[in-house]
């Protein structure tokens, strides 16, 4: 099998990554946060004698291209009292923040495949739409043995919501799943 190359730095030097940094508007301990390392990791780099090397290269090289996906990577700002994260395995598909008693429902998607997608190619999806959602992340209502499901995740009554706390919103047989934030 050929061996495939590609075009890259082999480091780059402290003052680039200051660069990026703060092109990015970024204090240290933010950019750390971005990249997955500590602050005092950040502050080694940009006042370091030697260049640094490693995957942080590319990242750099890839933001001074794009540094517009740094933003498209920031959890938005939560302006509605509930948030629901719509996971497949490790990855963030979509963040859905709702107001239940208004009947609000606002989401931010952060996958381009439509089909991890919590509402595949609707952007903005009304109430019942969240509801339909939300029942089809738990058993459904008219299931056999219903009352032994909820008498067995010691709830009085079936709420989609309830569940999905319960049991993260898990189905046989796939990978998503809902982590619920108050």
């Amino acid at each position: 099998m050929k061996q495939i190359k590609y075009i890259h730095s082999d480091a780059v030097s402290p003052g680039e990554i200051r660069t990026i940094r703060k092109k990015l508007n970024l204090t240290q301990a933010a950019f750390a946060e971005f990249v997955c390392v500590s602050k005092k990791t950040v502050e080694r780099w940009e006042y370091g004698k030697e260049n640094v090397s490693g995957p942080i290269v590319t990242l750099i090289s890839l933001l001074g291209e794009y540094p517009e996906f740094e933003r498209k990577m920031r959890v938005p700002e939560k302006t509605l009292p509930l948030r629901l994260w719509y996971m497949f395995q490790n990855q963030v598909c979509t963040v859905i923040d709702v107001d239940e008693r208004m009947r609000r429902v606002k989401i931010f998607n952060f996958t381009s495949d439509l089909l991890k997608r919590a509402f595949g190619k609707e952007e903005e999806p009304f109430y019942e739409r969240y509801e339909a959602f939300l029942e089809s992340r738990c058993f459904p209502a008219g299931r056999d043995k219903m009352k032994l499901q909820l008498e067995h995740l010691g709830l009085p009554f079936y709420d989609p919501i309830l569940i999905i706390e319960k049991t993260q919103g898990r189905v046989a047989g796939d990978f998503f799943w809902v982590r619920i934030e108050r």
